[in-house]
């Protein structure tokens, strides 16, 4: 039977999902075979596993630092927002429906058994598995019926560490606040609290943690001082649109639209030396890029709407007809057509006039593709010339279907080698996510972009899989010397009895 380990937290972004992959790495280290697991995620940034199905990336992250291939096991059930008030429902992969957060909360609990189902395979074949809550145990509006704090704690029998961000601030009530707020039994569960992401003289905050250790009866199991690693994190509370990536001499502007999904997608170039990549959110801060990237979303309807009434698609438009170059990925590729139209209602129906800076047309169908893919690129012209045979891996996630002149198609599907993508001239498309992590295409990209303002790389780039192994080492080096892991292997074995 394998052993578990829960890690929740006072708040959302308070560091879980890293110091859950950061436990993941360091079992690996240690000899065992490990295995993340969320009962329920929700997020927009998906990823589709070898076998067709889409999980939450957080997961997907934290197999990679476990060394394993992800699999929906791991994550099976994601909520996918298509409003403020309801979400795409996913269990084990595949669509269930759309419903309104109500109905979705009177429903959850017939998803017990898929869930339990996903969590068994797990245990059967790994020795340790590493939980991961969501947002916090302590929403006492949402207590009833839980299924992925305290609920999934107590069906898995996981003993809990409870995680604060100190960064946010009042990180002695958050973590005194929930203990306080929680049912006696799942109190008992909680057996370690961790500070998370602490910058400074940790002696000063001795005084403290004695009197939170009073207070609640929990040890703190560490503090994890703030490490610069480069991770992929999962959804909208990241801190990447706040910040510019990179100095570099090209400038990537990728678009913020209201329902990004995938953004994950540009981490990788963000890292590059070359690139100066920023997200932007008005035509104000445009600018004039080298490239702009409208990335993929959740709605491509709406979002197209914002991108109109915000001045941005006007702005996009100027940029293109003066010969700057557009890149659309899956929505974003969506937008960039004549129309957009929705007969079966699966956004908003009727039909949008899209961007026309491609010949070619969207169709909303019911059935979501869903599925890896690899090949080459051909029939570029233009600035991105230079990509021609150019080789990607990746996968779609996407609803809609895209018909027009293949004398531009760029990408082919693996197997099928269907049209998968468009190009004209300083404008290309392609449903692909994931495309930008290869490091040869990404190389190959921003070689593109450099020779047309008549400067070459400088130098190689790193594969992007390889740097992110980096990152998982730095992660599992920086949490193992600030956690008691003497401590949390004995949580362990000492387990819950349920």
């Amino acid at each position: 039977m394998a052993k578990s380990i829960m890690v929740q937290g006072t708040t959302s972004n308070a560091g879980k999902s890293f110091l859950a992959a950061a436990l993941c790495r360091i079992f690996k280290q240690d000899g065992y075979s490990v295995a993340p697991f969320k009962s329920q995620n929700m997020a927009l940034n998906s990823f589709i596993t070898a076998d067709g199905l889409e999980m939450g990336r957080a997961q997907v992250m934290q197999a990679e630092a476990a060394g394993i291939a992800p699999t929906v096991e791991m994550n099976p059930i994601l909520l996918k927002p298509t409003n403020d008030t309801g979400s795409q429902v996913i269990v084990n992969g595949c669509v269930r429906g759309v419903m309104a957060a109500r109905d979705y909360f009177a429903f959850k609990r017939q998803l017990v058994p898929d869930v339990m189902r996903a969590y068994q395979t797990l245990v059967e074949n790994y020795d340790i598995i590493v939980l991961e809550g969501a947002g916090s145990p302590a929403e006492i509006n949402l207590k009833q019926e839980d299924i992925v704090n305290m609920g999934m704690a107590k069906m898995a029998g996981a003993p809990v560490l409870l995680c604060a961000d100190i960064d946010r601030g009042g990180v002695f009530a958050s973590l005194y606040g929930t203990v306080a707020l929680l049912e006696p039994d799942e109190r008992a569960r909680v057996k370690g609290l961790v500070i998370n992401n602490f910058r400074g003289d940790k002696t000063i905050l001795d005084p403290g943690v004695a009197m939170l250790e009073k207070l609640t009866g929990i040890p703190v199991v560490g503090v994890v001082p703030h490490l610069p690693v480069d991770l992929d994190d999962e959804d909208s509370l990241t801190e990447r649109f706040d910040r510019d990536a990179g100095h570099g001499l090209v400038d990537i502007a990728v678009v913020r639209l209201p329902r990004i999904s995938n953004f994950t997608d540009f981490n990788s170039l963000s890292r590059m030396p070359e690139v100066h990549l920023r997200y932007v959110k008005s035509a104000s801060q445009l600018g004039s890029p080298d490239v702009v990237i409208l990335p993929g979303t959740k709605n491509t309807m709406d979002d197209l709407r914002w991108l109109r009434q915000s001045g941005l698609e006007a702005a996009i438009l100027k940029h293109a007809a003066s010969g700057g170059a557009v890149v659309g990925i899956c929505g974003g590729y969506q937008m960039l057509c004549r129309t957009i139209s929705d007969p079966e209602g699966v956004e908003a129906g009727g039909e949008l006039r899209g961007m026309g800076l491609l010949a070619a047309d969207t169709v909303f169908l019911g059935e979501k593709a869903r599925t890896r893919v690899s090949g080459c690129v051909n029939h570029a012209r233009g600035i991105f010339e230079g990509l021609n045979g150019a080789c990607f891996t990746g996968y779609e996630i996407h609803m809609g279907r895209t018909s027009g002149n293949t004398d531009f198609a760029i990408l082919h599907q693996q197997g099928e080698q269907m049209p998968d993508g468009m190009a004209d001239g300083n404008v290309w498309g392609s449903y692909v996510h994931g495309i930008f992590d290869d490091g040869a295409f990404a190389r190959a990209f921003v070689s593109c972009l450099l020779r047309a303002r008549g400067l070459d790389m400088a130098q190689g780039v790193e594969d992007w899989d390889a740097y992110k192994q980096r990152q998982y080492d730095l992660l599992a080096d920086g949490v193992r010397a600030s956690l008691d892991m003497e401590k949390i292997y004995a949580i362990m074995e000492e387990g819950i009895c349920t």
